[in-house]
């Protein structure tokens, strides 16, 4: 399994990068994980976006599917390269817990929104999926994304304050990609978490590696780093950037 980091800021983009999105890849099978801002154009330097096979989303916040409206468009206007036909349609999976959001997951000729359910297994192409409602403002799903294959793990927390069952969640993953937002001295809040939450869930779930991910746009990303490590300090830490590429 490759993971490539499209985007990974909290709230919005800066840099001359942007926020969260996600591309999963294995077997020539390419799942788009969130479509935030600036994404599109990032997906671009790694593959053809009419290339994608499917795209899902962990919530509506506009730095989690700013793009997605964009991404319709190209599916709709461009054409394959080798030919004059347009995309096939694909499936953009999200939850119906904000029915109109949902709704716009749907386009005529494009793509077709599928609705996911916190309670039953989710297989797309190559991989299972189980979902876990995250500590949000809104409705907000954490994915464990398993390769069936190989076994190998993928543990994505999208946006969340802390909560104990992310241990559970996160049991053995091969890779975290975690919200760490906050540095130490914000714990236990509601929207996200802080960099000892995050550590304190990769040592307790024997997790192999955490990509520190929705990061701040203000303050020392080192510190950050450091902070999460200070919790865990035997766990391979990496802080998120446009263009990583992990194997998984």
């Amino acid at each position: 399994m490759k993971l490539t980091i499209l985007g990974f800021w909290g709230g919005y983009p800066t840099k001359n990068s942007g926020t969260s999105s996600y591309l999963l890849e294995t077997e020539n099978y390419h799942l788009l994980i969130d479509v935030g801002s600036a994404s599109l154009i990032a997906l671009e330097d790694h593959l053809d976006p009419l290339q994608l096979d499917a795209v899902i989303l962990s919530h509506y916040h506009y730095d989690h599917i700013a793009d997605l409206g964009v991404l319709q468009f190209t599916r709709q206007l461009k054409r394959m390269k080798n030919n004059l036909e347009r995309a096939p349609m694909f499936p953009i999976y999200g939850h119906q817990g904000d029915n109109e959001n949902f709704k716009r997951l749907t386009m005529d000729t494009v793509s077709e929104g599928i609705a996911y359910d916190e309670g039953q297994k989710l297989y797309i192409g190559p991989f299972e999926i189980q979902f876990m409602r995250t500590l949000h403002p809104v409705e907000c799903y954490a994915m464990r994304i398993v390769e069936i294959k190989t076994g190998k793990i993928l543990v994505y927390t999208a946006d969340s304050g802390y909560l104990p069952d992310f241990v559970t969640f996160s049991k053995e993953a091969d890779v975290l990609l975690a919200d760490t937002n906050f540095f130490n001295g914000m714990e236990n809040h509601r929207v996200h978490m802080s960099a000892a939450e995050v550590g304190r869930i990769a040592k307790e779930a024997d997790v192999k590696k955490v990509i520190l991910t929705h990061l701040p746009q203000v303050g020392d990303l080192e510190l950050l780093k450091a902070q999460v490590i200070n919790e865990t300090p035997k766990t391979e830490i990496i802080l998120a950037e446009k263009d990583l590429v992990i194997e998984i």
